[in-house]
């Protein structure tokens, strides 16, 4: 498919782009995508926003051409091109003036035909088949503004049994992730864990999740850290992590750390030790180095930075200026 792309591109910019976004939608098909993956995706390919909105089943997703969910935006326009998804009240509509153009014309019709399936397997239309995973079904769980009944239904359907609390996990690459509170977290990624709730009350936890994930480290010596961060544990870092958005201008300390880690492979292990172990000795032990290593390795650092982490104060700016790190890495993520 590929190669077919290349070569058609090549005789026809247009009939190669159409193609690219007949592959991209059978895709999300095969896989199960859920609504906002899709709508997300018509968003990216064409430019601009993409909004699908459903009276009878409560739905409504707006999508920037960033990736980004923003459910508030103008009053549609009535020249916008739009489509509507096949066997029920939904319509798709991309934010940009007529005419949508070839390109602009597939996405709408490739992506409303992929919402159909997701919204008579998840909404009630034709009759749901049970899968744990079903990426769809979680999408409903999460989304604030499902009907409760339409959510119920959903839970059921994954097999999530009444009364019982459950808790939302966000993964890498915005994976949506839920189950009982008391099973394990998926090992081996990034993730964040939301609090314990009841199923309707999925889409705080979700949210939360998000939030958390954040904050998750790589766990490696160039992002040292946890790699699983629960949202009960934040406290005042979700203040922080609301503060930090797109467009934040960059922390001058976060810059000092950035440099001092490009001085040596060690550095910002060594910092994150210290920063976080009871004393200098523990992080000695934990980085399995002699204590005055460690120390000639502060005095380093400290030159590196601009000032001490051997006092709380300094300690206590270093953990923020690791968390500030990451929440401007993922300072795009939805």
């Amino acid at each position: 498919m590929r190669d077919l792309v290349g070569r058609l591109s090549a005789l026809d910019p247009d009939a190669g782009a159409a193609l690219q976004v007949i592959a991209y939608f059978d895709r999300l098909v095969e896989t199960r995508a859920g609504l906002e993956a899709i709508v997300r995706g018509a968003a990216v390919l064409a430019g601009c926003p993409a909004c699908l909105t459903d009276s009878e089943r409560g739905v409504h997703v707006r999508v920037l051409p960033d990736g980004g969910r923003a459910d508030a935006g103008p009053p549609p326009d009535p020249a916008w091109p739009r489509m509507a998804v096949p066997g029920g009240a939904a319509t798709l509509w991309l934010e940009r003036p007529p005419p949508p153009g070839p390109v602009g014309a597939m996405v709408l019709e490739r992506a409303a035909a992929a919402a159909r399936g997701v919204l008579d397997r998840t909404r009630g239309r034709a009759p749901a088949r049970r899968s744990g995973d079903d990426p769809a079904l979680v999408e409903v769980l999460l989304d604030a503004g499902a009907p409760p009944a339409t959510r119920s239904l959903a839970a059921r359907e994954l097999g999530l049994p009444g009364g019982v609390a459950v808790r939302a996990v966000a993964l890498e690459g915005g994976v949506a992730h839920v189950a009982p509170a008391r099973r394990p977290v998926p090992e081996g990624v990034r993730a964040g864990v939301g609090p314990a709730v009841d199923v309707l009350d999925l889409p705080r936890s979700w949210a939360l999740a998000r939030t958390a994930l954040r904050l998750a480290a790589e766990g490696t010596p160039q992002d040292p850290g946890p790699r699983v961060v629960h949202a009960d544990e934040l406290g005042g870092l979700a203040v922080l992590a609301a503060a930090v958005r797109p467009g934040t201008p960059p922390d001058p300390d976060v810059r000092a750390l950035d440099r001092a880690g490009s001085e040596a492979p060690w550095m910002l292990s060594t910092l994150y030790a210290v920063a976080y172990a009871p004393s200098l000795r523990s992080a000695a032990a934990r980085l399995t180095v002699h204590h005055s290593t460690l120390q000639d390795r502060l005095a380093h650092a400290e030159q590196l930075l601009g000032w001490t982490v051997r006092d709380p104060r300094g300690r206590l700016r270093l953990q923020l200026a690791f968390a500030l790190r990451r929440l401007d890495r993922d300072a795009g993520s939805p």
